[in-house]
């Protein structure tokens, strides 16, 4: 394009300049139509009635190493929920992976600007997020899974992670122990800063001693590395709950290493099921849902708010603990 060459910036920042949306600044907004002027272009109608209309694409993007997205069951259940609602439409599925928030928000800017999409789905809450204050000032229309709460006025599909973890504990209390530790995710997000909360104060409500938490990149690695340096505190753990299932199985194979047995001197509990958990030795005690019905339960609420709806938020099902051979009574 002759107006982005001329005024030395991007197609999509001409893009945004030329049809009043934001993503530029005044200053570039201006240099941008004062060369429109110059080069005397007029808005091509075919074109904007083009770029109005439907792209029959939602987006997705994920800014976690994808190191860890290729081992964790959980994004590849909820994808094919999504994808599996979505395809009945004929509406495809965009994913992008990142490496941060602000190459979240970037491709965010450009997928609206250049109208690659129809709506966003927003993944990974964090407890103050800019992407919503992003997406309701560009008006890409847009669901959350994730909440309640700190997503705006965008609607949302969650899952109660709170009373999913007080399940936890209170099994693993109901057992006898109280020196439980929580080898965690990424602390920032805010499904993990609930659980937390609801962690310790259903510690605190049963009397049990102090938890320990350690925050993880929710890769098989930190996990171990989190588990190792918890069975070789002065007073290890008798039971640890991790906040994936890869996590859990490395954490068994540490323990297993350094001769500390599942579950007579430990027990172990993770957070969504999966194969990995059941097919371990022993299996492991799990929170289970049907993660490709929650992905597909957020493609039609986002599908309804396309089509004209309201959009509001709906709460999934709660996680069930299913208690398998993982978890016993700690030692005497």
């Amino acid at each position: 394009m002759d107006i982005a060459r001329r005024a030395g910036v991007s197609k999509g920042a001409v893009s945004m300049a030329l049809n009043g949306l934001p993503g530029v600044s005044e200053a570039t907004r201006s240099r941008i139509l004062e060369v429109a002027r110059e080069l005397d272009w007029h808005p091509n109608n075919a074109a904007r009635a083009l770029s109005a209309a439907r792209s029959d694409a939602i987006g997705l993007v994920l800014a976690r190493p994808a190191r860890t997205l290729g081992v964790e069951p959980f994004f590849f259940q909820l994808i094919s929920g999504l994808q599996a609602e979505l395809s009945g439409r004929r509406i495809a599925l965009l994913l992008q992976v990142v490496a941060d928030h602000e190459a979240e928000i970037a491709v965010y800017r450009q997928w609206w600007s250049e109208r690659r999409v129809d709506a966003v789905l927003l993944i990974d809450l964090r407890v103050e997020d800019t992407r919503v204050t992003l997406l309701e000032e560009l008006g890409l229309p847009a669901l959350v899974i994730g909440g309640p709460g700190h997503h705006g006025r965008l609607p949302s599909v969650w899952a109660d992670d709170a009373r999913a973890m007080t399940q936890i504990v209170d099994h693993l209390a109901g057992l006898g122990h109280r020196r439980i530790a929580r080898v965690a995710g990424l602390p920032d997000l805010l499904h993990t800063e609930r659980r937390t909360e609801a962690f310790r104060a259903a510690a605190a409500a049963r009397g049990l001693d102090e938890p320990r938490i350690v925050w993880t990149d929710y890769s098989g690695e930190q996990g171990a590395a989190a588990t190792r340096g918890l069975l070789g505190s002065p007073q290890p753990p008798t039971a640890i709950v991790y906040d994936n299932d890869v996590m859990a199985v490395a954490g068994v194979a540490v323990a297993t290493e350094l001769g500390v047995p599942v579950p007579a001197a430990l027990s172990v509990v993770a957070w969504d099921d999966s194969p990995l958990c059941q097919l371990l030795h022993p299996p492991l005690t799990a929170l289970t849902r049907d993660t490709f019905a929650f992905g597909a339960t957020a493609a039609r609420s986002l599908l309804a708010v396309l089509d004209g709806g309201e959009g509001a938020d709906m709460e999934d099902h709660v996680p069930v603990l299913v208690h398998r051979e993982s978890t016993s009574a700690p030692p005497p």
